[in-house]
């Protein structure tokens, strides 16, 4: 943790800040557009959220108070920027959240950033019937294989909830996959 706060140190002293965010966007770029790319689905989308989040992370540093780790902050503010976002970009073509992400899907064939098949767009379209907590943490914990404890702090919310959360996720994708 002393190695974080120094590197928050670097960070915040415009002496080093240019170094050490050039760090900071190299060690997290690849976790971060993994992470948004995951609630987002299309890669142009997911460019332009995870400049926003660096964009942000680099704005608001200076009130990062350490209650967790840096890692999980900046979590938190991807997930925030990539779900307002998608309730703006359905808000402007005039969609729902659920029919948006269902168009964006239905496009990840001609993606050519996806490398998935009719199985992965079909366990996407289960996902999306999901509550947004829901898809969130199943997410997290089936494509990027967090432990609970890390999602717990990225949401701000208990590993018993977040448990139940996945738990009843799984249910649904299961029903939804064995009856479509």
């Amino acid at each position: 943790m002393t190695d974080e706060k120094e590197f928050i140190a670097q960070l915040l002293n415009p002496k080093t800040q240019n170094t050490a965010f050039q760090k900071l966007v190299s060690d997290y770029q690849k976790p971060l557009y993994s992470h948004i790319r995951n609630i987002v689905l299309n890669h142009d989308d997911t460019d332009d959220v995870l400049q926003n989040t660096f964009v942000k992370v680099f704005q608001y540093l200076k009130n990062f108070k350490g209650e967790s780790k840096l890692f999980s902050w900046m979590y938190r503010i991807a997930t925030n920027e990539a779900l307002t976002f998608l309730n703006q970009k359905a808000k402007l073509s005039g969609l729902s959240s659920e029919a948006l992400q269902n168009k964006t899907i239905d496009n990840l064939k001609a993606d050519v950033y996806f490398d998935g098949d009719e199985i992965q767009i079909k366990l996407q379209k289960a996902i999306v019937t999901l509550p947004e907590k829901q898809q969130l943490v199943f997410k997290m914990k089936y494509f990027q294989e967090l432990k609970y404890e890390e999602i717990a702090e990225i949401l701000g919310t208990s590993v018993g909830a977040l448990k139940a959360s996945y738990h009843h996720a799984v249910k649904k994708i299961e029903i939804y996959v064995t009856s479509n």
